[in-house]
């Protein structure tokens, strides 16, 4: 049987619900992937993630690959709190692209961190200061 792409199976979700760019999607599952490769250790199984354990995972790797420009990619892709990683995860989940334990809700996401404090804060000049002094 043939594997479906990410982007044909996406097709629905951004039909039903458009707040989220397809972008953010394709993010979110880089965002788990490299969440659960820096938690696996010696197994070679992928592990479920909670949504705390994402949610710092999706902060790590997105200080990565945008640095300071974070905020401004998440508001282009119609991502504004961590109540939205949620979102996305919930309807890939209702979709089967992805899956969930039975403890696992959107509440899990809602009570992350704050996007001012995590993405701008690490590139402020009192913040760098501080950080790493003359």
């Amino acid at each position: 049987m043939a594997q479906v792409d990410l982007d044909t199976l996406l097709t629905p979700i951004l039909e039903r619900d458009p707040r989220y760019a397809r972008a953010a999607y394709h993010f979110v599952c880089e965002a788990l992937d490299h969440t659960q490769a820096g938690r696996q250790g010696s197994c070679t199984q992928k592990r479920h993630v909670t949504g705390q354990e994402l949610l710092d995972g999706i902060r790590q790797y997105s200080l990565q690959q945008f640095g300071p420009m974070t905020c401004l990619v998440f508001d282009e892709w119609g991502i504004r709190s961590c109540g939205d990683f949620g979102e996305i995860v919930f309807n890939m989940i209702e979709h089967q692209i992805l899956s969930k334990t039975e403890t696992d809700s959107r509440e899990d996401f809602k009570a992350g961190f704050n996007f001012e404090e995590a993405f701008r804060r690490p590139f402020s000049p009192s913040h760098a200061t501080t950080q790493n002094p003359v």
